[in-house]
């Protein structure tokens, strides 16, 4: 039996992060497939440093179930006063299409917490479905929050 199709508010969601040479690859890896529930591998592209130090780019992109079941365990992570700060400074992680980006702390995550941050960050792309906004981004995302897909 075919499942029903259910069209969700988030369209693609692009999760990315630079691992150093220093760093455990394998431990930063696994945290974010961990952390965002992720079943697919990540693009890799090998980059060279300032001073000739290794860096790894790792790319997830997110499409569909996936995107949304990625979305909801962010949502989930950052908990509720993650989320009270993300939607009260909005704006500031808005483009102007009404894509969302946030930057969590990549240390805090492998230790199995979220926390926003710009420095040594994983970053995350939420892409809405336009269509489905009905409103400013603020409304929207408040209501993907909670769960209200609507």
């Amino acid at each position: 039996m075919k499942r029903p199709f259910v069209q969700r508010g988030i369209q693609a969601l692009e999760i990315s992060c630079f691992v150093q040479a220093t760093e455990d690859e394998e431990k930063v890896r696994s945290a974010i497939v961990r952390s965002f529930g992720l079943q697919q591998d990540p693009e890799s592209e090998d980059l060279e440093g300032y001073f000739g130090n290794t860096i790894l780019d790792l790319k997830w992109h997110l499409t569909g179930e996936q995107a949304w079941t990625s979305f909801r365990a962010l949502v989930s992570l950052l908990g509720e006063t993650g989320r009270r700060e993300l939607l009260r400074e909005l704006g500031a992680y808005l483009d102007e299409h009404g894509a969302l980006y946030v930057r969590l702390n990549k240390q805090t995550l492998i230790s199995g917490m979220a926390t926003l941050s710009s420095s040594d960050p994983v970053r995350i792309r939420v892409k809405p479905r336009h269509f489905m906004m009905k409103g400013p981004p603020g409304q929207f995302y408040e209501r993907m929050m909670e769960g209200d897909e609507r």
